[in-house]
This record gives structure tokens, sequence and C-alpha cells, in this order.
């Protein structure tokens, strides 16, 4: 199904959220009797909020953060020593000190339980709906309830399950949990539909999340064990749905690797499952692209207020991993994923400003603006040169990114770490904030042959195939040199191989507890209480429960 369901239809709906998490059910008006819909009208009204808060689920605070600035890859320190301060959130998200009244943890915990709701809506009310999409679109709703119960369970440790929105959910832990959201992927992949992809939950989606869901078996069912026992059963499961994703000749490998995260990604064939973004859709603000280059770096020759925002940077030690990998070799040298050069050095007045991608190092160029305005050259085209930080009231301080970032007052400054610009940003974003045309990746293709490789590896420690499966993701990226093929493979060099895929995907920490590597010690951080593997679930839910004695226990150490 090419066509895109219309969001403009949630006008129609007069949703409700209601507070509680004891009640997770939404109200929606009959749109045949209020406003003269069709039944396909009607069937796209109920099916369009399923999806409609994964812009806000997604964005850079919430499973952003929860996922990268809890690990080794990211870091956010107080900017200049008051930016990005936040009481201090982002700190504790890193230092694995997080709270149970963490802002951001109820917010992610919030959209996560309104995709719940909005999901059991549609199952509950799609039923009725004479249009022949109405059963697509149940299994999509069924699908998309176990995506968000996936979630739910990664982040704490619990599901919620209830079929009659009237009635009190049950809650799911460990292997109860796990059984129920595998069991509901595999009931509704026969009636989804092959080609209604990225946006929308697919044959291939429900795979590649069945894939993702057995691989993490062994976590979800003893979330605290001392090591993981990763069952040849499970990793059978693993290597089944990812060998169904390929052998479906739906999807291949990017030869350019940043096309995958660029403004036209939608059609791109790596895509299995992602956030439609495009940016006629209310409401998607992709603000992966501003979050972490500096407050003085603006993209867009058309739009002088679009600029980032001094956020987050890799640590010092996600970027040795590079080094340690390449040795005497430069990363941008020799592996394409590193880093894209769009702009000449040498180039002084461009008429076609396009800022470099990936990890940036170093002193930054790019568009010269003064009082509001971009400086033009004498025949028209628009000024490149150094940059200053002018908008920190600092015009004589480069923005020259370093690879110190920590919390001490130097390593706090607005240009220490290295950035991250791996998702393009939008063309169209007037503010930076806004208008993100590139879809989020949600499962990839490079993603199942990495889970493939991992599979083997946990199974019966099969080097061989694990290899083959990674240096054919590395010699797809074809765009540019390809990066050398590796010689060897073992669990450790297949996490740094992921790192190197898929930093700033939202996968990090889920990776690192499957490997044992989140108790670690990295750049700022030495807690290594296993209790941290869960998020604390947050004090409003707590509360909202506590009519119902027992009902709803709080996550051990909190």
């Amino acid at each position: 199904m090419k066509k895109r369901i219309s969001f403009l239809l949630l006008m129609f709906l007069g949703i409700v959220i209601l507070d509680g998490c004891t009640d997770l059910k939404e109200e929606i008006l009959d749109e045949s009797s209020t406003t003269g819909l069709s039944a396909k009208q009607a069937a796209d009204g109920l099916i369009a909020p399923v999806y409609g808060r994964l812009f806000d689920l997604f964005n850079h605070t919430n499973y952003f953060n929860v996922q990268e600035i809890s690990t080794d890859e990211a870091i956010l320190p107080y900017r200049g020593g008051t930016d990005w301060g936040d009481n201090g959130i982002y700190i504790a998200m890193h230092q694995h000190n997080y709270t149970s009244t963490d802002p951001n943890l109820l917010n992610t915990w919030n959209l996560i339980f309104q995709g719940i709701s909005r999901s059991l809506t549609a199952i509950s009310e799609l039923p009725a709906n004479t249009d022949p999409s109405a059963k697509t679109y149940i299994a999509e709703a069924r699908g998309m309830r176990a995506f968000y119960s996936m979630l739910s369970l990664d982040l704490f440790g619990v599901v919620y399950v209830k079929e009659d929105p009237k009635a009190v959910s049950k809650i799911l832990r460990g292997s109860e949990a796990f059984d129920y959201i595998a069991s509901e992927l595999v009931a509704i992949e026969p009636d989804l539909t092959t080609t209604a992809g990225p946006g929308r939950l697919t044959k291939a989606g429900s795979w590649g999340l069945l894939a993702r869901l057995y691989l993490n078996a062994a976590v979800y069912r003893d979330r605290y064990a001392a090591s993981f026992t990763f069952a040849a059963a499970d990793m059978d499961k693993v290597i089944s749905y990812c060998d169904q994703i390929i052998n479906s000749g739906q999807f291949q490998l990017s030869p350019d690797y940043f096309a995958v995260f660029g403004n036209d990604n939608h059609t791109n064939k790596e895509l299995i499952f992602a956030i439609d973004q495009r940016n006629d859709l209310p409401g998607a603000h992709n603000r992966m692209s501003y979050f972490s280059i500096s407050g003085d770096q603006f993209p867009l020759p058309a739009f002088p207020n679009a600029n980032g925002t001094d956020g987050p940077a890799i640590t010092s030690d996600f970027y040795q991993s590079w080094v340690d990998a390449y040795g005497a070799d430069d990363p941008a040298d020799v592996d394409p994923r590193f880093y894209k050069q769009n702009m000449d050095p040498s180039v002084t007045c461009s008429a076609d400003f396009n800022i470099n991608r990936g990890i940036l190092r170093g002193p930054q160029r790019g568009l010269i603006r003064v009082n509001g305005a971009f400086v033009k050259c004498g025949d028209g085209t628009y000024q490149v040169g150094p940059l200053f930080y002018v908008t920190r009231n600092k015009p004589a301080k480069p923005v020259d990114f370093t690879l110190q970032v920590d919390y001490t007052q130097a390593g706090s400054d607005y240009n220490t770490g290295y950035r991250v610009e791996k998702y393009e940003f939008g063309r169209k974003s007037d503010s930076g904030r806004n208008k993100g045309d590139a879809d989020i990746s949600i499962v990839r293709l490079a993603d199942i042959y990495l889970m493939r490789a991992e599979a083997k590896l946990r199974k019966n420690n099969d080097q061989s195939s694990a290899l083959d499966d990674v240096n054919f993701v590395r010699a797809a990226r074809t765009a540019t040199t390809p990066a050398p093929a590796l010689g060897e493979m073992n669990l450790d060099l297949l996490l740094r191989e992921r790192g190197f895929e898929f930093y700033w995907e939202m996968l990090r920490r889920t990776d690192m507890i499957r490997f044992g590597k989140y108790e670690g010690t990295w750049t700022e951080k030495t807690n290594s209480d296993k209790n941290k593997r869960i998020f604390p679930i947050p004090q409003n839910a707590m509360d909202g429960a506590s009519n119902i004695p027992g009902y709803l226990v709080q996550n051990p150490g909190y």
C-alpha cells in the first residue's frame, strides 16, 4: 500500500489520553456519525494515532537520552557551566545515578504507554470497520502494541497486558513478558503486508523485531544474571528471522552509508522499519541533526536561524575504539562510516553549502553569520570560513572540537568533545528543531546481518560465518572506498563493529547490557550496580497505581 496514512485525520478523532498506569485507554468519537467519514477514512483515523507519537518517543531527550547518554558512546556535560544543566539529569543518566523522578524517564514511560493505549483503541474499534484495510490495520496495531511493550520490557522490565479497554492491565515481567511479546508478533505476521513500510509495520518489520527480541531473550528472562546464557533455540530463531528478511530480496545495503540517514531516506532500501519523518506530516521533528553540533554551526543557507545546540559529544573511550581498530590510519580515511566530507576546506565562497557528516573533529568551517544574516561574497554566493562562538558571546573562541570531554570545567566547555552529525539536517527546518526530513531507523538491513552474525557466534562460535556477515556489510559501502575486511571475529570485535555501524542510533544501551559491558567503566562513569540494567518505574506511575496495594512494584535498587 503506497498511499500514506493522512495524519491530518487526527483532527476528527477527539482522542483523550487518560492518566494512570492501571487504566490505559482512550475515548474516541464515532467518526461515521459525527464527521461523515468513509469506512476507509475511519480506519485510517484509528491506525494513524498508533504511530503518531513515535516522533516524540524517539526524540533527543527521551529514547535517545536513555539509550545513548547512559552508555560509553555519548556524554552531555553542563556546557559552559550552564547550558544543558537541567538539574543534573544528563549527568545522572551517564553515571547511572538516575532516579524515579527523572522527567525524561517519565516522558519516555508516558509516550510508550500512550502508544500501547492508542494501539488498544485501534484493536478494539477496528473489528467493526467494514473497509478491507481493517484486517491489516488490526495486525499493525497489535504489532505496534508488541513493539511498545518490547520497549517497556527493555527499559523498565515490565509489560502491561489487557484486551478489554475497560479492564485493569495485568503486569508481566521476565519470561512471561517475553513470551507474550513473541506470541503477539508471531500471531500478526500473516495479516501484515510486505509493501507498506518503512514507516509502517510490515512482515519484514515483524521479523526484524522478533530477531531482536530473541537475541535479547537471555537478558529479558533473567535480567540480573551474573552472566547471560544464550539458548541455542533462541539463537536459531534469530538466524531464521534474519534469513527470512535477507532471502526476501526486498532490501539491500546502501552503497552510501550516510544516505541511510539522509533527507531522502524514506525510499532507501536498507530501511526495514522506521519512523516516517517527512516534514509534510504534522509533528515530525527529527532533532538528531541539531542536537550535537555547535550553536554556531548554521547548515542551511535558506534559514539563518537554524543552528545546533552544543549538546552531547562522543566520549574519548568511544573514539579510542576507532583508533584501536585502525592504528596508524585515520578512521576518516579508511572507514566511510566515520566521516563524510561534503565541504572542500579550501572553499571560501559557496553557492550550495552542505555541512560535513559523521564524527566531526577539530576546527569547524561553515557559513559566516553576522547580525542574524549570512555574509555573501561579491558574486552573491555565501562566505565560508572558520567558525567562532559568536552566539555564546565569545567571538574570539573558535569552534574547535577537542577530544577531551568530561565534567571538569575545562572538559565541559562549549567546544569539548567530538560531535556527531549522522542524520542530515532537514532542508526545510527553519529553526533546526523541527521539520526533520530523515526517517529515524528502527530496524535496518545492516542490523539483520550483524544480529545473524552474533547469533552464530553465541550458538556454536561459528566465527567464519559471522565474519562473512560482518565483512559483507563493511564491503557494501562502495560509494567511497569501503572499510577493509576484518580477518577475525569474536564477540568483543562484534560489539566494536556494532558501535561503528550503529552509533547514535539508540541501540547502544541494549547492546552493552547483552554483551555484559554495561557495568563497566568509561569517561565519568564507574557505577557497576547491575540494578541499573533497567530504569526505575517513574514515581508518578507508582503513585498512580497506589490505590491497588501490591499491584505495581518498583524495580530493585530504587
